[in-house]
This record gives C-alpha cells, structure tokens and sequence, in this order.
C-alpha cells in the first residue's frame, strides 16, 4: 500500500510526461536527500565519510558521465580513468598558477579540459563503432597515462611526479588540503554532484536526450530522419568528459589529497565501467546504486571477518572482492542486463499494484 496510487489522476500531457508522476517516488526522494544532506553528515565519522559517503559520490559522478556515453549515446570506452586525471591535472595547474582561484570555480573548469580531450579522440566515433571504437578509447588511455608521467609541467618539476593538493578554501572554509575535515570536503562535493546530477536528468528528458537514444538504438535510421551523428557523438563524448573529468578533480582535490599517473590508470576505468554495467546502462539511478553496492562491498568484506571473530588477510580479503564484482557482473549481463535500476523498476511495479498479483 505504500505505492497506492488511487485518486492521482494525470489531466495532462504535462503531468503524464513528469518528473515524478506517482506522488510517492517524489517523497522517496526527499527522504534520500534529507539523509544526504543533513542526517548522514552529521551522524557520520571519519571512517565512514572517508570510505563510503564521499567515494560514493565521485564515483556516482564519474558513471554518470560515462553512463552519457555508454548507456545513452551507445559508445564504448575505456578511457575513462585517464579522463579524470585530466581533470585533475587541469584542476591543480589551475589552482597553482592562479592561487586565488575559488576551488568552485576551479574544478568546474577542469572539466572542460577534458571535455575538449574527449572530443579529440571520438572523432574517429563517425568511423568506427563498438569494440574498434572501444579499442581507440583504450588508446587514449595509455597515451594519457604516459603524458601525466613524461610531461614535467604538469606536476610542476616535482621530482616524485606526483601532485601535492594544497591547502585550500572556500569563503573562509578549508575544503582541501590537509586542514579541511571531512564534512566540508563531504558537502562541496555534494553540491557539485547534485547540480550535475539535476542538469544531466534534464539533459537526458530533453531533445538532446531523444538523439542520444534514438543514435544508440540505430545510427542509420537516425540519420535517414536528420540526426547529425557526428554532432551527436560529439556532443555525448564532450558532455560525459566534462562530468569525468569533474569526478577527477574532486578525486584527487576532495579525497585522495595528491596522485601519481599510476592513479588513473585502467583499473580506475574497469572500475567505473562496472558500477555502470551493475547499477545499469541508460540510467540516472543505476549510477547510484552501482557505486553504492561497488563502494560499500569492500567495506563489509573487511569488517564482516573480524565481526565473526575470523583472522583473513588483507590480501585474501582483496581477492574475494574482486572474485565477487566478477561474478556481479555476469550475473547481471545474463539474468538482467538493465542492472540494479531494472530490478527496483520491477519492484516498484510490484508495489504499484499490491497486493494484486498483476
């Protein structure tokens, strides 16, 4: 009965095509961003905003964008680790050559460097598609990985290659560096992702959104009814580099605290990949989802042992996790392809006609 749905009635094509059509989805969410913004912060502690809520959230960020590309565009990649260092590189040159710089600001505009990257290598997406297109992401991958290494200016001649976040703040408030806490640093990236979040859900709805989908279900029959498909693939690959490249700068700025190349290399982008493919492709919420259960199961898998009074190493403990994401992922590739986003849609179906069975 939580679902009831009797005496909504849609007088409207405005009201059938809304946000929220069923009254209860738009009190679940406000529910969700009352615990985000106000009930997890402040009943939170380090260890948990330095190994769920703050991981969550970039990691939500970075398969959003990479969701634009794969999930509602239609094409592959692979290069969305080195994305986000480009972000984050962009993001501390930034913040070193103009000191005063409002973090805000800063990170905002990482994203466009990667935006302008990630336009440069789908070029070739009018071309070729799928696995070949795959395999040019893959590319980019390793030829940014070898910039962030052999390019000096950007890490500034530091002689360990690495990049050293400052101490920086916000309106008097230190949001990076080794001086800010973890809430601050918990709440600016909570109001990027959520600006982000709002502008892709709109993006998504819109006219944009249609060519996106309409280029990933059949390119040919896309063009036959006037879609530019380089404009479109253009403009799928600049939007999900933008939001990657944001995810970087608030990876390196907001949690880890300093990076090395190594940081970005392709297992940050496998990573992503599957929160993705387990949260579900062509899905806002799947983002979530996927990041919560991909963040959230390396944590229980090291506390679970202890609480049961069992001694696991740490490697062991390592193994298991990437044992069980595996398995994750075929599971959902031949049960539900759609991922976690599929199976609340089914839920929630349920629930709207309970407690009859169809």
């Amino acid at each position: 009965m939580l679902y009831r749905i009797a005496g909504q009635f849609k007088t409207s094509y405005q009201k059938d095509q809304a946000l929220f059509p069923v009254q209860q989805d738009a009190w679940l969410l406000g529910i969700i961003l009352l615990f985000a913004w106000i009930i997890l912060p402040l009943s939170a502690s380090e260890f948990a905003f330095q190994t769920l809520l703050i991981p969550v959230l970039i990691y939500a960020l970075a398969a959003t964008g990479l969701n634009i590309l794969t999930g509602y565009a239609g094409q592959l990649s692979l290069g969305t680790g080195a994305f986000m260092g480009v972000g984050a590189y962009a993001c501390y040159k930034m913040v070193t050559i103009f000191p005063d710089l409002n973090l805000f600001v800063a990170v905002l505009l990482s994203g466009t460097f990667s935006a302008m990257i990630g336009v440069a290598f789908g070029l070739p997406s009018l071309r070729i598609k799928g696995f070949y297109l795959a395999i040019a992401t893959l590319a980019a991958q390793f030829f940014l990985i070898w910039l962030f290494e052999k390019w000096a200016w950007l890490y500034n001649y530091n002689a360990s290659g690495a990049i050293q976040v400052p101490n920086l703040d916000v309106f008097g408030i230190a949001v990076a560096g080794p001086l800010a806490t973890s809430m601050a640093q918990y709440y600016f990236i909570l109001i990027i992702v959520t600006l982000i979040t709002v502008l892709v859900i709109n993006i998504t709805r819109g006219n944009q959104g249609r060519i996106w989908k309409a280029t990933r279900d059949m390119d040919i029959a896309a063009e036959l009814i006037g879609i530019n498909l380089l404009k479109s693939k253009l403009m799928a690959f600049a939007v999900s580099s933008y939001i990657v490249g944001v995810a970087g700068a608030l990876f390196v700025f907001l949690w880890r605290g300093a990076a090395e190349p190594n940081l970005f290399d392709i297992e940050l982008s496998f990573r992503v990949l599957f929160i993705a493919i387990i949260g579900g492709l062509g899905s806002i919420l799947g983002n979530w989802l996927g990041a919560i259960l991909i963040v959230a199961l390396p944590v229980i898998l090291n506390t679970v042992p202890g609480f049961v009074g069992l001694e696991i190493k740490s490697a062991t403990v390592e193994h298991i996790n990437v044992m069980i994401i595996g398995a994750l992922i075929i599971f959902f590739l031949i049960v539900e392809p759609h991922g976690l986003a599929q199976l609340w849609r089914l839920i929630r179906e349920k629930l709207l006609i309970w407690p009859f069975p169809h």
